[in-house]
């Protein structure tokens, strides 16, 4: 530096005359403006002629988050604040101001050039599986949050003069404010990484939380909410940490297994369950479906006279519901498949079907599950069985007409 300033001062150039030191701010400018041209209209323009022309996700991801710009303006400021300790005298005010400038031109421009690259990071861990079972940009967005945090310390260190470690120093008595502060950005990235450690939640899963009225699908992830979007396509925004905090339900694990379950009850009227009559038997016989059934308790009632199990119209219609349900096409028997009485009630006798869909997807779902309770409302009164319905102002009307 002392070289050049001896060289300055040989050709009459004087720094500590306001034209030498006009003369000199010229020069840094049109160098500046000459390599701020060269990098953008030359440079950075055939980068993104050359993306454009290639159909390569990584180059088009640094192209669209114009971190090669940010980049470039970084080296201007660093350019600039090189020139101005090598040109400019030791304790020029005029100087240090610009120096300043350039540096703290220096830091927000690195900063930029950082949460594009991780942009990028981000656009690209797409194409991989196992970046969907990441919260990647609530981590993305702490991490944002921690350097802009310290970036934003060295600029007022520089602007006060301090050295940054009193700066850093200082924040431990601010430990309590700043927690208060941050207190969601903290607890959001917490929970991130425990979503993301348990393999509690990704993106596209189907998640469940009546709570805050959540029923959809995962769209965003981020570092303080998690947006839903519902069936009925709202948007439910929920805290990242209430999805710690409290219970929700994720049915992608449902998805995965590849089937959906069916459990539903019709309610038998109690007063038509009877012992089959001779009729009603040989006319039930004659059901494929039955005749294993019949044979078994007529077996039992041979061989057991005071204790054999009599045969009844609702154990004939389990039994033939069971074996109807397992030759379905659309159910799955490696999964559990049962027809099970409940309880009975004032509403009568609850008689449950479980069972499994081979599709998990909703409309397929609810179709199955339709036609299978049609063709069982329908076929019910074969048995001599009667679906429990309370009255309606219709049937008390007829009854007293009737009366």
């Amino acid at each position: 530096m002392r070289e050049l300033l001896t060289l300055l001062q040989q050709y009459g150039i004087d720094l500590n005359h306001p034209s030498s030191m006009l003369m000199v701010f010229g020069y840094l400018i049109v160098i500046t403006l000459l390599v701020h041209f060269i990098l953008h209209r030359v440079v950075l323009r055939t980068i993104e002629k050359h993306a454009a022309s290639r159909d390569t996700l990584w180059l088009k991801s640094f192209t669209q988050s114009k971190i090669f710009h940010r980049i470039a303006m970084t080296f201007e400021g660093v350019l600039l604040n090189f020139q101005l300790v090598m040109c400019l005298k030791a304790g020029s005010h005029v100087g240090m101001l610009i120096s300043i400038c350039a540096q703290m031109w220096i830091l927000l421009f690195a900063l930029l050039s950082f949460f594009s690259a991780l942009d990028v990071a981000h656009k690209i861990s797409h194409q991989y599986k196992i970046a969907s079972q990441l919260p990647l940009r609530g981590i993305i967005q702490g991490v944002k949050l921690v350097a802009a945090s310290i970036v934003a310390i060295l600029m007022i260190s520089l602007l006060i003069g301090k050295s940054p470690a009193i700066l850093f120093s200082g924040l431990g008595a601010m430990a309590a404010v700043l927690m208060l502060v941050f207190k969601d950005p903290l607890l959001g990235l917490v929970a991130g990484i425990q979503l993301s450690a348990n393999t509690m939640l990704h993106m596209g899963d189907w998640l469940e939380m009546p709570k805050y009225g959540a029923d959809g699908n995962v769209i965003d992830i981020g570092l303080t909410t998690v947006k839903v979007q519902n069936w009925d396509n709202t948007i439910t925004t929920i805290p990242t940490y209430a999805l710690v905090s409290d219970a929700f339900k994720n049915w992608s694990y449902m998805s995965a297994s590849g089937g959906r379950r069916i459990k539903r009850s019709i309610f038998i009227d109690s007063t038509s369950i009877h012992f089959i009559s001779p009729e009603e038997q040989q006319r039930l016989n004659q059901t494929p479906m039955l005749k294993a059934w019949f044979e078994e308790r007529q077996l039992k009632m041979a061989n057991d006279v005071l204790n054999g199990e009599g045969m009844t119209n609702i154990g004939a219609f389990r039994a033939w519901l069971t074996e109807y349900l397992q030759q379905h096409p659309k159910l799955r028997n490696d999964m559990t498949l049962m027809v099970r009485q409940l309880a009975p009630s004032s509403e009568g006798l609850p008689l449950e079907i479980y069972a499994f869909t081979n599709t998990v997807v909703w409309l397929e779902y609810e179709s199955i599950q339709a036609d299978i309770f049609d063709h069982i409302y329908a076929v019910i009164e074969q048995f001599g069985l009667r679906i429990y319905q309370r009255p309606s102002g219709n049937d008390i009307q007829a009854q007293l007409l009737a009366g």
